[in-house]
């Protein structure tokens, strides 16, 4: 494979592609002439947006309806693949959850989502699908961490904490599938102008501006480039890079102020 470009009807395999960057993911793979399976468990959302990609581009698009927090998720996915005779060439594991609240004010089955879509679904399905493209002679595998597992900061501990395991995960995985020519690459963001954190529209418009948010479009353009060169990490812009420094140096009594003046006082507001 040359260049940042897949091959024509390659398949690539997008996990929470109905919305946001996993949305923008699919609609730029498939402007690249790769087929798409596109996974979210949005059903209504997934057809249209399937229909649309389709529609616009051309391809193959097939949407599949899956619940990856669910005990046969990975069986469903491989099942899916195996019937449609599709074995893909990228694995774009992106499906994730964000709540800015204590650990103590989720709920269990809350926790258990965080558990089993960012650690156990992005390792079984980079463990199956993985082994699926060494078998066909290769592949990339992109898995979305974020700059926050640098970040254990209160409000975010399950989000950071199960996103730190993605990195790291993600990372040695990398050797492990290197000899396959199966290359894994793990992109941590910064902020990203979507809806995932709960940010109005006008304010996701002014970061964009100000440069502190980066757009969707841009943000995926550059992590795909990254992933078809073999990259192993892709983190956007220099203000985050600069920043993961100054943030995860913070001491105690800083983290402490966050909990005191944002969490808190977030928590008295119910």
């Amino acid at each position: 494979m040359s260049g940042n470009l897949i091959k024509p009807a390659q398949w690539s395999v997008v996990t929470g592609a109905s919305s946001g960057i996993g949305l923008e993911f699919s609609r730029q793979l498939a402007a690249m002439g790769s087929n798409l399976v596109m996974i979210s468990n949005q059903p209504h959302e997934l057809e249209d947006e399937a229909r649309k990609i389709a529609s616009a581009s051309g391809i193959m698009v097939l949407p599949l309806e899956v619940d990856l927090t669910a005990a046969d998720a990975e069986d469903k996915i491989l099942a899916f693949l195996r019937s449609n005779g599709i074995v893909p060439y990228l694995l774009v594991n992106n499906a994730g959850i964000f709540d800015f609240r204590a650990v103590g004010e989720l709920s269990s089955e809350r926790i258990d989502v965080y558990i089993d879509l960012h650690i156990r679904a992005v390792t079984r399905l980079s463990r199956s699908i993985g082994a699926l493209m060494a078998g066909n002679g290769g592949g990339r595998i992109l898995n979305m961490s974020s700059m926050s597992c640098w970040m254990p900061m209160p409000g975010i501990a399950m989000y950071s904490a199960t996103k730190a395991y993605i990195r790291a995960f993600s990372r040695a995985y990398r050797i492990e599938m290197k000899d396959c020519g199966v290359s894994v690459t793990v992109a941590c963001p910064g902020g990203i102008a979507t809806n995932l954190f709960g940010l109005p529209p006008q304010l996701q418009r002014l970061g964009v501006s100000l440069g502190v948010l980066m757009t969707p479009q841009a943000f995926v353009r550059r992590a795909l480039k990254r992933t078809f060169r073999g990259k192993a990490q892709y983190i956007n812009g220099l203000l985050n890079r600069v920043s993961i420094v100054f943030v995860a140096s913070l001491p105690e009594w800083a983290r402490s102020g966050i909990k005191h003046r944002l969490l808190d006082k977030m928590n008295r507001q119910k």
